[in-house]
């Protein structure tokens, strides 16, 4: 039920809460036709593991300021559901390395070293299903592909009442405008997984890369996020928690006296450890 409060939103809000009497508000006519989402991703995580999920976050920072976990606040807690594009395609890949194989060894007058050069061909087929791209420009983006992945295993058929309580927004990136950006991960995936298949060489470098996508498709999703906004020395700075798995992300504050006094330790460490192994070396 509404009191009968005017809601002033932007036009991507589709889901939000009244500020008179806080009962929650759909806005039915931006979820209908080609607006309505295809799946939603209900939360799994409330505020108060947002909260904790900040409180670790902060635990095991060398280099965070000590005072940071205690004088910083948190301004703004929200969870909101942020529209995705979810693309599949199909992949013909052909990618050429050039490789090496180095081999030392040594007897009682000299040192060798032998290089081997080889041309690699690697060729397959992959298919990709539901690759994330965020269709909002609010959201940047290197924070939403931070917190994946989702398991869309716990995605259901997009239903108005699982928005209920929780803010959330309409795409207002277009799944056209999103291809680009979902043709570079599926391409940039491509490539790590082929070279995760080769072994046994001591450089390997890509000479020429031929992907080639087709049956390429899209569906429209809802995923849920908590965005958390704290406050320290006047400075804002956001965080974002996966609403289904917990995974956190956000950037800190950096302690200089810290970092110097690390970096300054480990060069000496590192300093010192070359030293030795080029005493030992020398004495063989």
């Amino acid at each position: 039920k509404s009191c009968g409060g005017e809601i002033v939103a932007d036009a991507n809000t589709t889901a939000t809460s009244c500020p008179f009497c806080n009962n929650p508000v759909v806005m039915m006519g931006r979820l209908s036709g080609i607006l309505r989402p295809d799946y939603v991703i209900p939360f799994k995580l409330d505020k108060k593991a947002a909260k904790e999920g900040l409180m670790k976050h902060l635990q095991g920072k060398r280099l965070l300021p000590k005072i940071f976990k205690d004088q910083n606040r948190i301004e703004e807690i929200k969870g909101i559901y942020v529209p995705f594009w979810l693309f599949d395609a199909d992949i013909d890949a052909n990618i050429r390395y050039k490789a090496t194989r180095i081999r030392s060894w040594s007897d009682s007058n000299y040192n060798y070293t032998e290089t081997s050069y080889f041309s690699l061909w690697r060729s397959g087929y992959l298919k990709f299903e539901r690759v994330p791209v965020d269709g909002s420009t609010k959201m940047a983006d290197d924070l939403m592909e931070s917190i994946e992945p989702y398991n869309f295993a716990d995605a259901v058929d997009f239903q108005t009442a699982y928005l209920a309580g929780f803010l959330a927004d309409k795409y207002d990136v277009l799944a056209d405008e999103s291809i680009v950006r979902a043709n570079e991960r599926i391409r940039r995936s491509t490539e790590q997984i082929f070279a995760s298949t080769v072994h046994g060489y001591t450089t390997v470098i890509p000479e020429s890369t031929n992907i080639r996508l087709r049956n390429g498709s899209a569906k429209y999703a809802l995923y849920p996020v908590w965005l958390l906004n704290t406050i320290w020395n006047g400075k804002k700075y956001t965080f974002a928690m996966n609403g289904q798995t917990g995974k956190f992300v956000g950037d800190l504050p950096l302690d200089k006296a810290a970092y110097w006094k690390w970096f300054f330790m480990l060069t000496g460490i590192f300093g010192i450890a070359s030293y030795i192994i080029t005493w030992l070396i020398s004495r063989l």
